[in-house]
């Protein structure tokens, strides 16, 4: 991808510094605002990454969704706006605007949302010696 390929300022600009102060509100409006077709429903957006801490920023339109997948580390979801449920080996959970979900590291889920959502990921990965 060439730098007038790319649709935001490349990461290494706007994840740098010690200390980031973000209005997700903002964020999630440049989101929706992009002129290319969302993907599966969903734009996201790499917020911070400090470490083994990674925060990323997700606008659904509705029925949007992300398929089963895991990661090695642990997971909060947490609903800004909207309504998404979550599905893991043992059903569905419904998070709704407000609400946090908690995950363990390498659990499946998947993430759909029911109706235009917001939702702030955040992974805290496992460090590999």
């Amino acid at each position: 991808m060439t730098e007038e390929d790319r649709l935001r300022t490349h990461p290494h600009e706007r994840l740098a510094g010690d200390a980031l102060h973000i209005d997700l509100a903002a964020v999630a409006a440049q989101l929706r605002a992009e002129p290319h077709a969302a993907k599966n429903g969903h734009r996201q957006v790499a917020l911070a990454r400090h470490g083994a801490l990674s925060q990323l920023l997700f606008v659904f339109e509705p029925d949007g969704e992300l398929k089963a997948h895991r990661t090695d580390g642990e997971v909060t979801i947490h609903a800004l706006s909207g309504e998404l449920v979550v599905t893991l080996e043992d059903g569905p959970r419904a998070v709704s605007g407000g609400q946090l979900l908690c995950l363990a590291g390498n659990v499946t889920h998947s993430v759909r949302a029911t109706k235009a959502s917001e939702m702030l990921l955040t992974i805290c990965h496992h460090v590999r010696a």
